[in-house]
């Protein structure tokens, strides 16, 4: 089996740990343990309970308290229809794995998180691109959806907020992808990860929108502790029942101490959250700010997620860019063509807000400095 390069990966993994001013990571400043215990209403307790924990597989299909939790960011998804997973990657793996055949078809929005398309893809699937386009405000044209989508369709993989754009489909868009999707008797993937950062108004869930709807979570991004590599998989029985007999060979179990404090996490979520939603919304606004004094750069403002998608006018193609910002200013950004879009930098805005600031400014001396405009 091949398999294409996971670019925003294969980027990532080159750069990050020698970055000076990383404004490419895409997770709200991450919690240390202690700041996570400290959510909770006894965090010496909770804190001698993980001192006494024998390590053990423990449960294998995740512990009730770790699904109820889940399952309480839902509005009609029960526990039983949650299945752990090693973080919402190791969710869209297992998924398409599942789900996917070679004869199978795929519709997936693109720009998105790659795994969306190229792992079908690497399984000898048809996939067809659904464009999300700047001038369209990077939200989907529903009439060309439903026209890539036919009798043979499998799946439709969108992702809510967008990576890289963080624009936001609501909930009149989600219902008519569900009828789309619906008859063409489709599953209807949806990456979540960002859901919970509702900018403007709730974010409903594709798993609470539609019977074949399958919602993939995270506990990196919204909760911040990616370092637990903890996700899911929310979806039908049927889709968890296959997904279980795969993840068997991959993954046996997650980690009990993983499980063990998302599952405080999850208990406190409203605490976190609001904590988390305060500082994308403040930061936000310095890279509006920042952006709207900036003549080289504009975007379609973020309206969820924590991740802006920058278009810039200077003439140099984006891999160029971000290697020759990354070497003159230590910023670090994720170009463009990573996600399949020259002239554009992705931007992750809600990491250590004195990084920010400092990143934006040493990007507006690099604009300055090598501005051309065509």
């Amino acid at each position: 089996m091949k398999i294409a390069p996971f670019r925003v990966e294969e980027w990532m993994n080159e750069y990050e740990m020698d970055a000076e001013y990383n404004i490419a990571e895409t997770c709200v400043e991450s919690l240390t343990v202690e700041e996570l215990l400290n959510f909770s209403d006894d965090p010496a307790a909770r804190l001698e309970e993980i001192k006494k924990m024998q390590l053990t597989y423990g449960d294998i299909k995740g512990s009730a308290a770790f699904k109820k939790g889940v399952s309480s960011l839902y509005e009609s998804v029960k526990p039983e229809n949650i299945l752990p997973s090693h973080g919402a990657i190791g969710a869209n793996f297992l998924l398409l794995y599942s789900l996917v055949e070679s004869e199978d078809e795929v519709v997936s929005v693109f720009p998105t998180y790659q795994q969306l398309y190229s792992i079908p893809e690497s399984f000898g699937a048809e996939v067809k691109k659904l464009d999300l386009r700047y001038e369209d405000g990077f939200l989907p044209d529903l009439e060309k959806l439903k026209s890539l989508v036919s009798e043979k369709t499998k799946l439709i993989a969108i992702n809510n907020p967008n990576n890289p754009s963080g624009v936001v489909m609501k909930r009149e868009i989600l219902e008519k992808i569900v009828e789309i999707a619906r008859e063409a008797d489709a599953y209807l993937l949806a990456d979540e990860v960002y859901r919970g950062f509702d900018l403007e108004e709730k974010i409903p869930s594709v798993a609470d929108l539609y019977e074949k709807g399958i919602s993939v979570g995270s506990m990196s991004k919204v909760f911040s502790l990616a370092g637990l590599r903890m996700g899911w998989i929310a979806g039908p029985k049927e889709v968890i029942e296959l997904c279980q007999l795969h993840r068997d060979y991959t993954t046996i179990s997650n980690g009990m101490i993983s499980d063990y404090l998302s599952t405080i996490a999850l208990e406190n979520k409203d605490k976190i959250i609001e904590r988390n939603l305060t500082k994308v919304k403040k930061q936000l606004a310095i890279l509006d700010r920042w952006v709207q004094n900036e003549e080289l750069v504009e975007y379609v403002k973020p309206n969820g997620g924590t991740t802006a998608f920058l278009k810039y006018r200077l003439d140099l193609d984006s891999e160029t860019f971000a290697k020759k910002l990354f070497k003159e200013k230590g910023v670090l950004v994720v170009p463009g063509i990573a996600f399949g879009r020259e002239n554009f930098l992705r931007i992750g805005f809600a990491g250590n807000e004195k990084e920010l600031k400092s990143g934006l400014a040493l990007l507006k001396e690099f604009l300055d400095e090598n501005g051309k405009k065509f």
